[in-house]
Order: C-alpha cells, then structure tokens, then sequence
C-alpha cells in the first residue's frame, strides 16, 4: 500500500485531487491511503508524531508555513530523504527555490487526470526501488518479498503468481493485478520474457534463444515478441 498525502489550503483542490488518485489506484488496482491536510503546520505535526507518507503532493503558496518551508523541514529537520515530493502551484517561478528540497516533480494548476496519472506512476516507480521488496495484497493481507529473493512471476489471466527463492511454481503465492504493471515497477534486473512471465535475471541458469531455465529447474518459454531484446539483454549484462 502506497501512504499519500495532499496539502493545498484549498478544500476543492484537495477534494479533486484525491478523487483523481482514487481513479488511478482503481484503474490500475493499487491501494492506496490518502491524508489531507489544509496547512502546513498540521502536515508538519503530523510528520513529527512519526507519521508515513511515500508520496507528497504539496501546495506552494500555503497560508502560513509555505509549501517550500514544509519541504525544507522534511529534508532537513527529519532528514528524510525518501519521500516523493510532488509541488503544485499556479505559478511557474520557482524552480530555483525548490531545488534545496529535491522534489520529484512540479505540477501547475489547474492539475488534470494524465498529469497525476504520470507523476503518481514516476513516483511508485521510484518508491518501490527504494524500499528493495515488492508489496502485494492478497484479500486483506499484504506481503513484502525483497526483490533479491524473487526468481519469477507468472500470470494467467488477471492472477499473478510470485516465485520466490526456496519456491516452486505451484507454491508460490497469487495476488491480482496486470503483470505490465508490476514489471513496469520492477528493478533493472528483472526482463519481460513473455506477456504472462517476469524473470530475474539473476536466477537463470540456463538461456537459449527459445526458452530460459529459472534455478528451480522450471522452463520457461520466450515469446517471438520479445526474443530480440532478452537476447541483448542477457548478452549486455549476463546472468
């Protein structure tokens, strides 16, 4: 689960952008928890109560507290380093002045669906890279593998199946969701081989132009599609 905040002083602004994360986290099957917050000093008092957010979506011109004061708290007063600071403003003026804070993205209002679509997408990507495992939901419980230790992933339908070091294919466990979008926000080492299978590099024993072999001796097939770009995969960094 994804932990995102929205801090504007403007209660509308705040009420559009939530329905608009709410419609990627549906469309794409991505849970989410979103907290809102009409100042900067409230998203600060909550940030000092050991509060968690991955993605921050924060309003320059605040009342008080402005949205580059809240960032520099962030980075400097809790040094925190990982969180995904998204700015949105009106203006376009301050480039100079946000790049202390390290934010990973500038919005101008007014914000529409594909701009919260790419940066929420950019974001995730950057979040999960960041905390060196894969979250899954199955029903109501999640699961944290660390990327390390996953062999391979397979798919039938909209079931996912991850295979895990120690696993084998029948044992692995099973989530719901579209294979692309995991890969998408998988590591380097891992390659798209097929349209239901996501491989880690670093578990094939064997490679041929047709299929690969995962170290739990399980043959897996290469599509015609995607034959070209395993080969200069493999040749480029091996396994």
């Amino acid at each position: 689960m994804y932990h995102i905040g929205i801090c504007d002083d403007g209660k509308h602004i705040c009420a559009s952008m939530e329905e608009m994360v709410l419609q990627y986290s549906r469309k794409r099957e991505i849970p989410v928890e979103i907290k809102i917050w009409y100042t900067g000093e409230s998203l600060c008092d909550y940030l000092n109560q050991d509060g968690h957010i991955d993605i921050l979506f924060l309003d320059i011109e605040l009342f008080r507290l402005s949205g580059i004061d809240v960032g520099n708290y962030i980075r400097n007063h809790l040094e925190d380093r990982k969180m995904q600071i998204i700015y949105i403003s009106g203006m376009s003026s301050y480039a100079q002045q946000l790049f202390k804070t390290q934010p990973m993205d500038f919005l101008i209002k007014p914000i529409g669906q594909e701009q919260i679509d790419a940066a929420l997408s950019l974001a995730m990507k950057i979040v999960v890279k960041s905390m060196d495992k894969f979250e899954f939901q199955n029903g109501r419980e999640y699961f944290y593998v660390p990327f390390g230790e996953i062999m391979y992933f397979t798919s039938e339908g909209r079931k996912i199946r991850i295979i895990a070091q120690g696993e084998t294919m029948e044992g692995g466990k099973e989530f719901y969701g579209k294979l692309k979008d995991v890969a998408d926000g998988l590591p380097s080492e891992f390659i798209s081989i097929h349209k239901s299978y996501v491989v880690n590099r670093e578990y094939i024993v064997r490679y041929t132009y047709e299929t690969v072999e995962m170290a739990d001796g399980t043959v897996l097939n290469i599509s015609k599609a995607n034959r070209k770009h395993v080969r200069e995969r493999i040749l480029q960094e091996g396994i």
